[in-house]
């Protein structure tokens, strides 16, 4: 279901209070002002207990030399999140976008995590945090494996900070891979409820220095 919004204001506080209704904003592409708002039939889902990674990928998260930091570049994440696609020659971030979450992430409720080679940022990942839910937003990577060293990175970060439903809008062919599962909407207005209540913690993991893909690891093989 989608509701086009082209007047309201939409502030970072209302924009909290849709997530927490079960809806979410899009727009059709950069150039258009107009944002639609979401609440998908079934809606995709990581569950935390049941992320899977690959051996193969194991094997690079542990051994890669990139390295993975969090909240350091908002800005160059979004734009990386925006970079046109082979399949997909024309962005859903527009403007408006950009400056909602751009609120979000200064009132503490927009996280990313970052993928770095050296210097130069290479893949990521952001979305909304609120109570003990995660909302996915959007990933890029530059380099073979980027963007799915965040995604490990990020499912060990919301295990260890007591997270309990990771959202991801809407399941792809490539997060399949990872165990995610599209839920009804009644079943997930549930697990919102649940996660809305109580309290978790983005900054369980260090944020001050990279954390190491064993570590990672580490958290993801805990029971």
């Amino acid at each position: 279901m989608a509701n086009r919004e082209n007047n309201l204001d939409i502030t970072p506080e209302v924009l909290l209070k849709a997530y927490a209704c079960g809806i979410f904003p899009m727009a059709e592409d950069a150039d258009d002002p107009a944002l639609y708002w979401i609440e998908p039939d079934q809606r995709g889902i990581i569950p935390l207990r049941g992320f899977h990674v690959s051996s193969r990928l194991a094997r690079t998260v542990r051994g890669t030399p990139l390295t993975v930091w969090v909240d350091r570049d908002f800005d160059a994440v979004i734009d990386g999140c925006a970079e046109p696609k082979p399949d997909r020659a024309r962005t859903w971030i527009n403007g408006r976008i950009r400056k909602i979450y751009r609120g979000l992430f200064d009132l503490g409720h927009c996280h990313t995590v970052e993928v770095y080679d050296g210097d130069a940022l290479v893949g990521g990942l952001y979305g909304v945090t609120l109570g003990r839910a995660y909302f996915g937003e959007s990933m890029f990577h530059r380099v073979r494996d980027a963007s799915k060293i965040a995604l490990v990175h990020l499912v060990a970060r919301l295990r260890a900070g007591g997270f309990t439903l990771c959202d991801t809008q809407y399941v792809t062919d490539h997060l399949k891979t990872f165990g995610a599962v599209d839920v009804p909407k009644k079943r997930y207005h549930r697990m919102l409820e649940e996660a809305l209540t109580g309290l978790a913690d983005f900054d369980a993991l260090p944020v001050d220095r990279p954390v190491s893909g064993a570590d990672a690891l580490a958290i993801l093989s805990r029971d």
